[in-house]
Order: structure tokens, then C-alpha cells, then sequence
């Protein structure tokens, strides 16, 4: 028989086990129920996606505004219907005639299109400013979309001063020229003062850079780095000539008609140039660092959308690993996810390595501010040529 005195040793030898035993018990019971919660909201998150897709199938389509690239018109359409069964009805076009057939058609209380792909002028410009945007960012819901680790840069990268409209799926580095190599040998172009060289007089061409678009750009770039005096110089002395079609740039650089050019379609010189034509794209110079371009890889969802269910879907799916590559390879720009093996189809100089210091054509500031005053100044300048 025990004691009182062993009893009330054998009471106190145990308490701190029991105490032990009562924390571990809550400890378990709290991650029990914290891994029930996400086990919930990870059903939840896949009942509700489920439940958006049976809805646009029910829609039908999604019609989808984009860039005038062949590629880009045959393959996404295809591979959204392959993987959701939705038609994709893809509506290619210059950002101009994107635009006006939009304003059109919302002046006549008209909406046919979802969604766009395209370019920092068009959305900051003209669709973001005209409010003609819903917020991409609430119907986001993919996982694998709103994980940061899959970005490179650790999160959604949303380009508009609200954080919600304007998601940036391409960040590319862009070469600031091309050249014809058989015209343009090896060390004729060792900075860019080169340009200035007389010998490169009247033989170098770029977009009009008066317009909104690549030739604004560069121009505005060229003024910020160098200043006036150099601006003056290369679009007035050295008599460059200008065009307003991407694609009359890219014929004339390769076929030697202007050896030096500006603003042309990197992707048709880019496959031109593994083809065999003479063709080099000039990324950075010392006194030039490299640019950065978003190209046409900005989505965007318009309101009053027709089938707001698929545009929900689509805009999960082109920011997913599956959807931005088919995007990516196609259209060949360098994608801002982490997960996509670029390199494997892309120039590597196009892909800007981490931490670089490039200069971003696309910041929003400069778009709708700074590039703005100095292409005013670009058609007063050229207006007195």
C-alpha cells in the first residue's frame, strides 16, 4: 500500500507530463485544424475555379484583341480550346485600330470584345485612362498564378498606379538597333555617338518617332540620355528616315536599304537572322545600357465584356505556366514568370539576367508623362526639318 507521503511524490513526479501531454494535445489539435482550414480552402479555391470554367463553357468564346502575328493567331486559339474547350476568337490588329474600333463600338453602345494583349501606350494612354478596364487582380485564383515564387519578381507585377488592371506577362530586353552586317562591319558602331558618323548620313531609318509607339521610345530615350543637342543631331543631320509600318523597317534592314535601323519586329529579324540573313541585333553599347520592353504582353479585361466568365478563365490561364509560354514562344517575348525555360527558345541577350540595370521603356510614369513631352517636342523639331 502506498503511503500518503509516496502518493503525494508520485503527484507531483507526474504533473509536468500531464502539463506536457496538454500542450501537445492543443498543439496537434491546432495544426489539425489549421491543415482542415487549408485542406477547405484549397477545395473551395478548386470548386469555385471549377464552377468558373462550366460557366464559360456555357458562354461559349472569348474574344480576345492581340498583335497582327500569325503565330500568336493560330497557336493561343488552339491551345486554350485544347485545354478548356472554349473557342478563343482572336481579333489581331495594329493597337490603333484596336482602339478606334473600340471607341466606335462603345459610342454605340456596342461591346464584342473581353480582353487584350498589347502595349503600355495603348493601355496606359487611351484604355486605362478612358476607363474602359474591370480589375484583372480580384479574378485571379489559380494557385500556381498567385504563388510569388513563380515570379521573377516575387510577385504579380501590375503595371497601373492601382495595382489591379494592367498585368505584365513579357519584360524583355530589346535591342535599341539593327544592323546589316554586310554593310555595318565590327567596330564601326563603339558607342552610340557612332551614330553621328557622317558615313551613316541618310542610310539609317526608324519608326516616326511623332507617333505613340516603339519610335517615341527610343527617341525619348536617346533625349533622356544624351540630352538635346545629340537628338538634334542623329533624327535632323544624320536625315534618318522614318516609317510608320514595323514591317517596311524589318525589309529595309535586311535587305540593306537602311543598314542601321531602329524600331524594327525583333521576333521576324530575330528568325531572319537563324535563317542565314545578314542580320545582328545591338543590345548595349558602353554609353548605351539596354532597354527593357513589355512588347505586346500586357493583359488587360475590358468592361461590360460579353463573356466575362471566359475572360476570367483566359486571364488565369495566359498567366499560368502553360498559358504564358505558348504566349511567350509565339510571340517571343521574354516571360516575367520564373518557372518557363526561356532560354530554351529565346535569344538569351533578350532575357534580362537578374539585376540588371536596363532602362524600362515601360514604366508607367514615363509613359504617360515624360515620353509624352519629349514626342511633342519630337514634332516640333521635325516639323522644322
Amino acid at each position: 500500500m502506498t503511503n500518503r507521503k509516496d502518493a503525494t511524490s508520485a503527484k507531483v513526479f507526474f504533473q509536468p507530463t500531464q502539463v506536457f501531454s496538454l500542450r501537445a494535445l492543443r498543439l496537434c489539435s491546432e495544426l489539425t485544424f489549421a491543415f482542415l482550414c487549408c485542406v477547405s480552402v484549397a477545395q473551395a479555391a478548386e470548386q469555385s475555379w471549377d464552377a468558373l470554367v462550366a460557366a464559360a463553357k456555357r458562354e461559349g468564346k472569348v474574344v480576345v484583341l492581340g498583335p497582327a502575328d500569325p503565330q500568336v493567331r493560330q497557336e493561343l486559339p488552339a491551345a486554350f480550346k485544347a485545354r478548356f474547350g472554349i473557342t478563343l476568337e482572336y481579333l489581331g490588329g495594329r493597337s490603333s485600330e484596336s482602339t478606334a474600333r473600340l471607341r466606335s463600338e462603345r459610342n454605340a453602345g456596342v461591346y464584342t470584345a473581353d480582353a487584350i494583349l498589347g502595349g503600355i501606350q495603348t493601355m496606359a494612354t487611351i484604355l486605362h485612362r478612358e476607363k474602359m478596364l474591370d480589375p484583372v487582380k480580384p479574378v485571379l485564383i489559380l494557385s500556381e498564378v498567385l504563388d510569388g515564387s513563380k515570379w521573377k519578381k516575387g510577385k504579380l507585377w501590375f503595371m497601373d498606379p492601382e495595382q489591379q488592371y494592367v498585368l505584365r506577362l513579357f519584360n524583355t530586353a530589346s535591342p535599341p538597333f539593327y544592323v546589316n552586317t554586310n554593310v555595318v562591319k565590327p567596330g564601326d558602331l563603339r558607342s552610340a555617338h557612332d551614330l553621328l558618323n557622317p558615313k551613316w548620313k541618310g542610310r539609317m531609318a526608324a519608326q516616326d518617332p511623332t507617333v505613340p509607339g516603339p519610335g517615341s521610345n527610343q527617341a525619348a530615350r536617346f533625349y533622356l540620355r544624351f540630352g538635346e543637342e545629340f537628338v538634334k543631331q542623329l533624327y535632323i543631320d544624320q536625315k534618318i528616315v522614318f516609317s510608320r509600318d514595323r514591317r517596311q523597317l524589318t525589309d529595309w534592314v535586311m535587305r540593306g536599304t537602311y543598314p542601321i535601323t531602329f524600331d524594327a519586329e525583333d521576333d521576324e529579324l530575330e528568325r531572319m537572322r537563324k535563317e542565314g540573313v545578314p542580320i545582328m541585333a545591338v543590345y548595349t553599347l558602353p554609353d548605351l545600357p539596354g532597354t527593357l520592353s513589355g512588347g505586346e504582353g500586357l493583359l488587360a479585361l475590358l468592361n461590360h465584356a460579353p463573356h466575362p466568365n471566359a475572360a476570367k478563365v483566359f486571364a488565369n490561364w495566359i498567366a499560368s505556366k502553360e498559358g504564358l509560354e505558348v504566349y511567350s514562344r509565339t510571340r517571343g517575348g521574354a516571360p516575367t514568370r520564373s518557372d518557363i525555360n526561356a532560354a530554351a527558345y529565346l535569344p538569351e541577350p533578350s532575357i534580362p539576367p537578374p539585376g540588371s540595370n536596363y532602362f524600362d521603356t515601360y514604366d508607367w510614369e514615363f509613359t504617360v508623362t515624360t515620353k509624352e513631352k519629349i514626342r511633342q517636342y519630337m514634332k516640333d523639331l521635325l516639323r522644322a526639318r
